[in-house]
């Protein structure tokens, strides 16, 4: 993180899906928040191509994500 700014933010994620960062986190020896930043970088241009909310239009509907049930 360039200038390290480092504040404090609260996520909160299904308990399964901690559980997986979790056991990445100790398999690779990094912190949690290093495991979600390097994905959030890996996964950000993928996420963009997403459209907005505020983008949608009259017949917008939303595809559930593949993990819904």
């Amino acid at each position: 993180m360039a200038g390290s700014d480092k504040r404090k933010q609260s996520l909160y994620f299904p308990e399964d899906m901690l559980k997986e960062i979790q056991m990445e986190a100790t398999r690779q020896d990094r912190s949690l928040s290093w495991i979600v930043q390097k994905a959030w970088k890996i996964a950000r241009k993928e996420i963009g191509k997403y459209p907005s909310i505020n983008d949608a239009g009259d017949d917008y509907t939303e595809e559930p994500d593949d993990d819904r049930p």
